[in-house]
């Protein structure tokens, strides 16, 4: 009897050590780069769906100063943004401390894209502004103490929420005045 018989053959272990090989650099995929990757992407959304956010507050701000109240129609402020109003803010320069007056910032890309403000940059949907709307009742008497009438006044866009639809936080309050352009992150 040889002992030649009992050993396998070279190519069959080779290709066992293939197999291994091909393993374990799947596993070091699944288990190391595919998470980085995802983490940098989450990093990604975060960033940008803040830095629009922010932006988002910033155009308010500009369209209450405008309008004496601000709006929940996100369309109608990224066309303010691009109005000869907005743009004149932005090419104004502070001589008190030496910069440029612009209050919006640039987005992860480098530039500032009003049209990109729509929408979160994860899921692609809009975000979502919302404002308030308060009714103040009044009774009217006479200095005899007779009833006379009821007045009520309805003020609307007083203070606003802007919110994310994935998640990443919110700017203002549309309950509290302490609120009114705050970050949930700051």
């Amino acid at each position: 009897m040889s002992s030649k018989s009992n050993q396998d053959p070279w190519y069959l272990h080779a290709g066992l050590y293939a197999v291994v090989v091909v393993l374990v650099l799947i596993l070091i995929k699944v288990a190391i780069i595919d998470p980085r990757e995802i983490v940098e992407t989450e990093r990604y959304n975060k960033t940008e769906t803040r830095l629009r956010m922010t932006n988002l507050k910033e155009a308010q701000i500009l369209w209450e100063k405008k309008n004496g109240r601000f709006t929940d129609n996100l369309d109608e402020l990224v066309e303010f943004i691009n109005s000869s109003y907005v743009d004149s803010i932005r090419n104004a320069f502070d001589s008190l401390t030496m910069r440029m007056a612009d209050p919006f910032k640039n987005l992860s890309h480098g530039e500032f894209t009003p049209e990109s403000l729509v929408v979160s940059p994860k899921s692609r949907q809009r975000f979502i502004i919302a404002i308030d709307t308060s009714l103040s009742v009044d009774s009217v008497f006479t200095t005899r103490g007779r009833f006379v009438r009821v007045d009520s006044t309805k003020r609307i866009g007083t203070k606003y929420l802007i919110a994310d639809p994935d998640g990443y936080g919110t700017i203002g309050s549309i309950e509290s005045d302490a609120l009114k352009n705050t970050a949930s992150w700051e």
